[in-house]
């Protein structure tokens, strides 16, 4: 019988590829970024900083010393290129958050330090695949939401100067001026008692209503719809695209990583075998 060559000893780079790849990894810095907002929150109480603000500074502490042992960790996984690292958007996002935990919590920058505790929380973002998805999805509809929100800003400025001309002398509390005019029209496309509004403009002028009803339909249900529209579009084709990367050729590492599984299982049925052997020969 030929003799399987046992696998050389794993790297640091391969070791550390192998902690991140690990699902109990993600789920241990998923852990404590939720007990970091969990002591953020127990922070805004009097009661329990005076009697456990020691504690909750020593668990700051320790959840900050696993964030950068985490990002030691991934950077050691690219081996003699630690630099890959930053080649990930949400790796940026994590180290930049770690990089503003390091501010000193006394002093004048001791509220940054507490706001910066805040964001922490938000490494939740890119902990999880799929919330992920939904911020990429945000990002990428972007440059459509822009043309949206400029169609939007046209309708607003029209209906706002007309506003003004039609209303400003019977109702001077919400068309005095073109900025408040155009506040009143953000209070009606957010449905805030708009209908006070328009009552108030309908004791001078019985066919206000056309005004406000028309600005609701174009405002609320058409813009909206258009914003939402965009995005679902958008999420279709994240998804789209993800399925694409999976269904990719493995690259150099993952194969090397699965001959090496292969070769330790042939190396652990070998030695079955010879003592399977030894053990009929006796």
């Amino acid at each position: 019988m030929n003799e399987v060559s046992i696998p050389q000893k794993l790297s640091l780079a391969e070791r550390c590829e192998r902690i991140v790849a690990a699902p109990l990894f993600s789920q241990i810095i998923i852990g404590l970024i939720m007990l970091n907002g969990i002591a953020v929150g127990l922070e805004t109480s009097t009661w329990v900083t005076e009697r456990f603000g020691a504690l909750l500074g020593a668990i700051n502490q320790m959840i900050l010393a696993a964030f950068i042992a985490e990002a030691a960790v991934k950077m050691a996984a690219h081996g003699q290129r630690p630099w890959r690292y930053f080649a990930s958007g949400w790796n940026c996002f994590d180290f930049s958050i770690i990089a503003l935990s390091l501010i000193p919590a006394a002093g004048p920058l001791a509220t940054l330090a507490r706001l910066v505790r805040v964001l922490r929380v938000l490494r939740l973002v890119s902990a999880f695949p799929e919330l992920r998805l939904l911020v990429d999805t945000l990002l990428r509809s972007l440059p459509s939401m822009f043309h949206i929100a400029l169609l939007m800003g046209i309708i607003f400025y029209i209906y706002g100067v007309a506003g003004y001309f039609l209303f400003h002398e019977i109702d001077p509390t919400h068309w005095r001026s073109l900025p408040i005019a155009l506040l009143s029209l953000f209070r009606i496309v957010t449905f805030e008692d708009w209908t006070d509004i328009m009552y108030t403009a309908m004791e001078s002028m019985p066919w206000a209503w056309l005004y406000f009803v028309s600005f609701v339909v174009m405002g609320a249900f058409v813009m909206i719809n258009l914003f939402i529209g965009v995005v679902l579009n958008n999420l279709e084709e994240a998804k789209l695209r993800r399925l694409d990367e999976l269904q990719l050729p493995p690259s150099q590492t993952e194969i090397l990583r699965e001959l090496r599984a292969t070769q330790e299982s042939l190396a652990r049925l070998q030695r079955r075998m010879e003592k399977t052997e030894q053990g009929a020969a006796q």
